[in-house]
């Protein structure tokens, strides 16, 4: 790379804002050359896996935040070049001290970071009140200099959390272990270890839990390097134990670290306290946590004056990033600007999430923290933009730089929130041939450099976080356009047509000739063909009319006591063999020990028991009680339950949809009312699929 590219690239990083043309002022040069610098620097980006710049509205410089590893790819491995911001000579400074097990003088530090000794003095208070946050103290010797004193353990801890907070911290320390450095290919071998190890143990970690694996790793194995090992751990053995075990077994094989007991116990809490996509055994209080999430969005939605309640997707995003919250116990959820950004544009939201938190904390037993709350902020704006977004049909070139299966998966999650018009999917390589009289947006996965429509940027899955960029993209779009609102036909897909067939396929289920589903299916398909994957007809997830048919309810049933209604409202899944005889009284000693929370609506108990209970097929059965009993014992007794419906649930999504409409059609007094006037059960099973159609 040239000298001047070189220097514009550093410049770009250290930048939080700069165009073309103060960079071409900078630099003496026509704003021309500086175009063709940022080719150079995006072949070298690309070149090394890291995401490219491009030039957004008045030409102003845009870029990722992983730009700033290619500081550690570009030219001297000392701080000459490069120089450190306060806020990361601090970090520079307590990861020093960390990583010395001698004393260590200021000259040494000043010469190292390439500062005065009067600057490491001046930053020298702070320093000890940021590693004193981690249980680490700095310890002064008037002819030696300083040095740390603390757990391994916490020292290891810190630096994660130093390297966690910027992206660009692992580069500096990275850079600090110059002497010690993974190089590349022994990087790739732990990205290896753990990928193996995650198949091996069918325990798949979120990509942020991931990267904090990896982090830690690297740290192990500079800080086993250095001769520092983790001091003595309980003894345990958690779910996490072998693979912990086996990570460390192949990185003292591959890598030549050194593994103990005290390393392996370590290293398997830590594992434990990370977030997983797959598990092995799933949590058994799902149903619960389901519950609770329920509980907390009607509270939110009546405090918010906007009614969340019927947003199917934010009720299963929610609940499951709640899951995950209560199971893992230790959060590794990060912040960035962007949240930081919508947090503040809407108080009005985190005030309602505050208030209501509660709720959540009363389950979890803890606090929630500031960056849990953060992230249910973004899950309910990310709610509140899909209801706001469906009354302008904006037209939308999608550009994508993989192949098909990508962009088909983007379309989908665009399709099924917003009322866009796709008028072109293009591969990133073609972005210039898009007509600005074509698209009033472009929605890309990857930065544009020659257009001169609005875009944004968003990831291939479409989070939440995304969610909210194209919200706030559009609403910049209204702001300074006039978009006329259009029209259009809705769109007939194979997709719409089979889900209309499903409640047709379900109901008349064993009814039909063999193969005939599979045929309606293909032949749709057929007719729709346009290169997408195929649509396939989801039978596993009922509707609540399929789980509650008229053989599922009983009227007027007697029951002395809220025990004997729970055992009542089970029997028949019981005799009919979806449940085992412990889970009844399993569901009994949940409500002693939890109270009546299954108490779902005035008068609607849902009795249910954890996940691998004594459940061995999704059930329902639901009884009317001759006359209302109370639920629970002693003052938290809930009064006048003439309703319950036992719940037989085998893993946390298939009984989601039915769960979500009954909630949602308890909601209603007039269903309310149908089912507690009607006469026979073959009534109510009616009430119920009349009422579920029209929800």
């Amino acid at each position: 790379m040239k000298k001047r590219t070189r220097e514009i690239l550093i410049e770009i990083i250290k930048s939080k804002e700069i165009t073309i043309s103060q960079l071409a002022e900078s630099f003496d040069v026509s704003e021309r050359t500086i175009r063709n610098d940022l080719n150079d620097i995006n072949d070298f980006l690309q070149e090394n896996d890291l995401s490219m710049v491009s030039i957004g509205n008045k030409k102003k410089i845009q870029h990722e935040e992983d730009i700033k590893e290619a500081m550690n790819l570009i030219g001297d491995k000392d701080f000459y070049s490069y120089k450190l911001s306060k806020e990361e000579r601090k970090s520079m400074i307590a990861m020093l001290l960390i990583e010395s097990s001698e004393y260590i003088t200021l000259s040494k530090i000043a010469d190292t970071l390439f500062v005065s000794r009067a600057t490491i003095i001046n930053d020298l208070g702070g320093v000890k009140e940021y590693l004193k946050s981690g249980n680490l103290t700095v310890i002064s010797h008037a002819n030696k200099g300083l040095r740390l004193e603390g757990l391994e353990s916490d020292k290891r801890f810190f630096l994660l959390n130093i390297i966690t907070a910027d992206r660009n911290n692992i580069n500096l320390f990275t850079r600090l272990n110059k002497d010690n450095v993974l190089f590349k290919e022994e990087m790739d071998k732990i990205h290896k270890i753990v990928n193996e190890q995650e198949h091996a143990h069918e325990s798949y970690l979120t990509d942020s839990s991931y990267n904090k694996l990896k982090n830690y790793l690297t740290i192990a194995v500079s800080r086993i390097g250095y001769g520092e090992l983790i001091e003595n751990q309980q003894d345990i053995n958690n779910s996490k134990y072998a693979m912990a075990q086996d990570i460390l077994k192949y990185m003292s094989q591959y890598l030549g670290v050194m593994s103990t007991v005290d390393e392996v116990r370590f290293l398997s809490k830590f594992l434990n306290s990370l977030r997983y996509l797959k598990k092995q055994n799933e949590n058994k209080s799902m149903v619960k946590v389901q519950l609770i999430t329920r509980t907390f969005i009607e509270a939110v939605s009546d405090e918010l004056k906007i009614n969340l309640n019927n947003d199917y997707d934010f009720y299963q995003n929610l609940s499951n990033h709640l899951e995950s919250i209560f199971r893992s116990g230790i959060s590794d959820l990060q912040s960035n600007e962007f949240l930081d950004e919508v947090v503040i544009k809407n108080p009005d939201i985190v005030l309602a999430v505050k208030k209501h938190i509660d709720i959540i904390e009363k389950y979890a037993e803890r606090k929630i923290s500031e960056i849990e709350i953060t992230y249910i902020t973004i899950h309910i704006c990310a709610a509140m933009e899909r209801k706001k977004n469906q009354e302008i049909a904006f037209h939308v070139v999608v550009v994508c730089s993989g192949g098909i299966g990508t962009s088909q998966l983007l379309l989908a999650k665009l399709k099924s929130h917003y009322n866009f018009q796709i008028v072109d999917i293009i591969s990133s390589h073609d972005e210039k041939n898009i007509l600005e009289s074509h698209a009033d947006l472009i929605i890309s996965t990857v930065p544009l450099n020659n257009v001169n429509i609005d875009y944004v940027i968003v990831s291939p899955l479409f989070s939440d976080e995304d969610y909210l960029k194209v919200g706030t993209k559009i609403d910049e779009i209204r702001n300074k356009r006039n978009i006329p609102p259009r029209i259009e036909a809705k769109e007939i897909t194979a997709k719409g047509v089979l889900n209309k067939l499903k409640s047709v396929f379900i109901e008349f289920e064993g009814q039909l000739p063999p193969g005939l589903q599979d045929r309606v299916t293909e032949a749709i398909n057929d007719y729709f063909d346009d290169g997408a994957p195929k649509e396939e007809i989801n039978y596993t997830d009922p509707y609540l009319h399929h789980l509650l048919p008229s053989s599922h309810i009983e009227l007027d049933v007697e029951c002395s006591d809220w025990r004997d209604a729970i055992r009542k409202s089970a029997q028949y899944l019981l005799d009919h063999d979806y449940i085992e005889e412990s889970y009844i009284d399993k569901m009994i000693e949940n409500v002693v020990e939890n109270g009546p929370y299954i108490v779902i609506s005035e008068g609607f108990a849902l009795p249910h028991e954890g996940l691998n209970s004594g459940t061995k097929k999704i059930g329902m059965n639901l009884i009317r009680l001759k006359n209302p009993i109370d639920f629970g014992d002693g003052e938290d007794a809930e009064k006048g339950i003439k309703f319950v419906c036992c719940l037989s649930a085998i893993d946390h999504k298939s009984h989601l949809k039915a769960f979500f409409n009954l909630v949602n059609m308890l909601g209603q007094e007039k269903f309310k009312t149908a089912i507690e006037n009607a006469n026979s059960e073959y009534e109510l099973a009616e009430i119920i699929r009349k009422y579920e159609y029209s929800i």
